[in-house]
This record gives structure tokens, sequence and C-alpha cells, in this order.
């Protein structure tokens, strides 16, 4: 019953608050963010359980006046049934939370992948949802190695016995999720890779776009779906933003150790990570690029990279058509409103977009026209539990939290009663 449910989530929730520090060393030891970073990310992980323990209640149908006499037509929901969630390495335990909590409170049971990098940070949710009182059964968890992902992950998406498959990833890999689930019809909600754009506008707050953009661009070590991955900033503050951005980089980031209380930048996840970077930095140096500061790794070792800006940056330069996913910042200087639009709309996907302006006008203007899911207007940090989260192009299908995200675990049934 919906009550049950909801009481159940509510217990993962104050259990997750109560083991929060347990929780956080979990992330820091597998993926190596800081430890204050992922202290918040246990925080915002648990919302999600408080959020839909709520909305488990208010899983509302309809009554629809009929166009006969004789009939009553009644609109039911119910759960989709078993739902594969298949989840990241960098914000293990948020996407978890995020698509379980919605899957539960509606009813579902859930098969959960976690990515091979980050196993125990499902597992350790795993036995929180046992004290909590989560039936055996309804929250499962399947860890497996880098060579039967795939493998393991085309099981999910194929087997009959499974009805709607959930994954946050890389669009690559969310195309090939998809072509399986098509052949037996599965519902499907993913939220793919992104390529944000940051724009600065010249009435922008010049010193509060900087802070919005050192949040959105480092947060762990840029590996995060909503990262920004390309600055443009108009040419009256361009030289301004550019400098202030630089030192703000230099003063208020630090490379280490996540245990280290100083620490604002840990490693990146694996050397593959980082030869990334590299790529971009000399594909972009080699087309007339400058590096303002950072570019090369950093003494910590081999998969910790120096937080790095670069300016003179144009749009045929790798880092700019494709998604970094480290800490990188490119500059790109532009003119117009509608040249900034049309180059941050050039991309294929859509998933975040950040824009500086003082404008009321133009502050209308360009969140409509932005081709994102997301828009953050003079706000770097966007993500919350009663917002839905989501991408358009091929960002994604559907939406997480928000009372929208409970939707995406819903079949609607329609019933109708004649001969009244």
């Amino acid at each position: 019953p919906c009550q049950e449910r909801s009481v159940r989530l509510r217990r993962w929730y104050e259990l997750m608050m109560e083991n929060k520090e347990e929780l956080a060393r979990i992330i820091t030891a597998e993926n190596g963010k800081p430890l204050k970073e992922a202290q918040g990310e246990i925080v915002y992980s648990a919302s999600f359980l408080e959020w839909f323990a709520e909305e488990a209640r208010r899983i509302y149908g309809d009554v629809i006046p009929a166009s006969v006499k004789d009939r009553r037509v009644l609109v039911l929901k119910q759960p989709v049934g078993v739902a594969a969630i298949i989840t990241p390495w960098n914000f293990p335990s948020a996407m978890i939370t995020r698509k379980v909590g919605a899957a539960l409170a509606a009813g579902c049971t859930v098969v959960v992948k976690p990515a091979e990098d980050t196993p125990l940070s499902a597992l350790a949710l795993g036995e929180l949802a046992n004290q909590a009182g989560i039936p055996a059964g309804v929250y499962n968890v399947v860890p497996c190695s880098r060579q039967q992902t795939a493998a393991v992950g085309e099981v999910l998406c194929t087997d009959p016995l499974v009805s709607k498959i959930s994954f946050t990833g890389s669009t690559a890999t969310g195309k090939i999720l998809l072509k399986h689930a098509a052949g037996t019809v599965k519902r499907v909600s993913m939220e793919l890779g992104g390529h944000a754009p940051f724009i600065v506008f010249d009435s922008a707050n010049v010193d509060r776009a900087v802070a919005g953009a050192l949040a959105s661009k480092y947060r762990n070590s840029g590996q995060t779906c909503v990262c920004t991955n390309r600055f443009l900033v108009q040419k009256g503050i361009h030289d301004e933003f550019v400098e202030k951005f630089a030192k703000a980089i230099e003063k208020e980031l630090h490379v280490g150790n996540g245990f280290d209380a100083k620490t604002t930048q840990g490693p990146l996840i694996n050397e593959k990570a980082v030869e990334k970077v590299e790529k971009h930095i000399k594909d972009a140096v080699s087309q007339g690029a400058s590096i303002v500061t950072g570019g090369k790794r950093h003494s910590m070792g081999k998969n910790f990279f120096e937080p790095t800006l670069l300016s003179n940056v144009t749009t045929k330069m790798l880092c700019t058509q494709e998604e970094t996913f480290g800490p990188l910042a490119p500059v790109i200087k532009f003119e117009t409103e509608a040249e900034a639009v049309a180059i941050a709309n050039a991309a294929n996907v859509g998933l975040a977009g950040y824009f500086y302006s003082q404008d009321p006008a133009q502050i209308w203007r360009v969140a409509e026209q932005l081709e994102v899911g997301m828009v953050g207007v003079n706000e770097g940090i966007i993500s919350s539990v009663e917002c839905p989260f989501g991408g358009v192009k091929e960002s994604g299908l559907g939406r997480e939290g928000s009372k929208y995200g409970i939707d995406e675990y819903l079949e609607i049934k329609y019933v109708c009663l004649g001969g009244l």
C-alpha cells in the first residue's frame, strides 16, 4: 500500500542521514571526489528518498465526465513492473536514489547495475534499505566487472521480465541500450551526455559570473553531466572575465587527496579520462588557443590534473565540439546575442545551459531560445530534488526528480464502466 511504501522510504532516508559520514567516505574512496562534495552528494541523494516518500501518497488518477449517460470513465495509475536501473560512477549514490526513490514510490521493484568503478555505494544503500524494512527482492544490486558490463546491460534491456530501463551515462552507450530495449518495447528513460554552454553577456555582474563559472565547471573536477563545457563571453567584458576567472582558479582551487580537508579537486576517474583532457588541450593549442592557467598533469599523481583555463578558443577546436568531462574551461569570445545562442545550440545534445545577464528582456529571450532541458540564469548550480532533471535532443528522454519523476514508473490505464 502507498502509505507503507511512504513509511519505508522515509525510514531509508533517515538511515542515510544517520550514516552520511560513512556513506560519504565510501564515495571518496571509490571515485576520489573531495569529502566535502561527497557529503553534499549524500544529503542530495537522501533527499530523493524523502521527496518520493511524500509523492508515494499522491499518485492520483482521474474521473472523466462521460459522453454517454450509462458510462463512467476512470483513469488509474499503476506501477510499470520491474525497473532496471543502470547508473554512472560520478554520482554513485544520487543517481541511484533519484531513480529508485521514484520507482519504489510507484510500487515497482528494481534491479540496480552500478558502474563497475563504484559498486560499494550501491551495496551500502542496499544494506540500509534492508535496515529500513524494504522487503527482500525489492531493491536488488548486480555489481559486475568492466568486461561483463556490456553483456549484463544487454540482458537487463532484453529480458521480457524487465518492464522499464532507466540509464544515466554517455550518449553512445544510451543509444546501444535503446536498441536493445526496442526488441521488447520497454519503457525507457535516459539521462545522457551534455555539452553545457555558459554565456556571459556584457550586462552581467562579472564577479557573480566568475563565482558561478567556478562552481559549474570544477565541481567533481569537471566530471558531472551538467558541468559547463564551453564558456562564451561577450567582447565587452571578455578580458575582465578571463582575468578574474584565472585568479579565482589559482586562489580557490586546490588539487589533492579527497580525504584532505583543503582539497577541492580530486583525481579524475582513470588515466583514460586524463588523456582526453590532454588531447583537448593539445588540439586547442595547436590551433591557436592560449593556456591562461594550468594545462598539465599535477604532481599529486597520474590521475590528477591541474584546473585549466584556455582563451582564444574557436568553435573548430575539439574541446568545443565534444564533452571533455574534466577540469578544462575553454573561453570563446563573441559579439552578439544571436551569435552566442547559435553557437550554444549548434550541439546535438542539450542537457543544461547557463547564462549571466542583468537585462530582463534578454533573460526571457535567451532562456526560451536555448535548446536544453535545464537553464541556469545567473546561477551555476541548479540541481534540486523539487525540479525536473533531464535534457533534450541527444541528451535523453524523460525527467527525474520533481513531481514529474514518478510518472516515468507508472502506466496510465483507462477504465470504462458501462451498463450503469
